[in-house]
């Protein structure tokens, strides 16, 4: 069943290196860490929800808005094929009704927080900049080029991409859904500015975020989306 459909519109990623350890007690039953060239991601995205729909239905006030998540990034096998997915340590979205749907039906980890986004283009470059208030204002902020280009294959932004399933840890159980979506376009990155605060939004275990210099920064395009169910968790991705 196709639960929800939306556009996930100018991704800003900030990627951090993390010993796996410190996940250990984050990750669902059944899963494990996925590493690229031997190294344990941690991400923070900031994105735009567009044109959203929820079984089809759109709802007035709740089609457009940001989200902010902090994710890291797993595998799961089954059948013998390997999926691969993320886990949201947290998820930030500006409205409580957003928090309380997602929570009740993702069995995520949502929170509502102030929010306000800026996108900006002018003749040379792009500018992205998400901002949440928890206490204090948090922000994230990306100048790019302003044309997007082709994703490139067997690279960082295609493992940090090209993970189709959310998996969440319930007590002793892992829910599980898939979205789909086509491979994404990314904008080459000249400048960032990071205002953020990790301990007071995540926790002791992120605390050292704080010290820490992003192993990369991307920003993604993105593109219409689509969440399925577990039921239809083995059709085909978007091409």
């Amino acid at each position: 069943m196709n639960f929800l459909k939306a556009e996930w519109r100018k991704l800003v990623i900030i990627n951090y290196e993390i010993n796996p350890e410190i996940l250990l007690k984050y990750l669902p039953e059944d899963t494990e860490v996925d590493f690229y060239q031997g190294k344990c991601y941690v991400s923070l995205v900031g994105f735009m929800f567009l044109n959203t729909r929820l079984l089809g239905v759109s709802i007035p006030f709740y089609r457009n808005f940001e989200e902010v998540n902090l994710r890291f990034y797993v595998k799961k096998k089954e059948q013998n094929i390997w999926k691969r997915g993320v886990v949201f340590i947290k998820e930030i979205v500006p409205k409580y009704a957003l928090s309380f749907v997602a929570n009740l039906f993702y069995k995520e980890n949502y929170k509502t927080m102030p929010m306000t986004h800026r996108i900006e283009v002018n003749k040379d470059e792009l500018l992205v900049k998400y901002s949440w208030k928890n206490g204090s204002w948090h922000s994230m902020q990306i100048t790019a080029e302003k044309n997007a280009l082709p994703m490139k294959t067997d690279t960082e932004f295609e493992f940090i991409t090209e993970h189709y399933f959310g998996f969440t840890k319930k007590e002793n159980k892992t829910s599980e859904y898939e979205v789909c979506h086509p491979k994404w376009e990314y904008y080459p990155v000249k400048d960032y500015q990071l205002d953020i605060e990790f301990k007071t939004l995540y926790g002791k275990d992120f605390e050292f975020l704080n010290h820490q210099k992003p192993v990369s920064v991307m920003l993604a395009e993105g593109s219409d989306i689509q969440v399925k169910t577990k039921k239809n968790s083995l059709i085909k991705r978007l091409s």
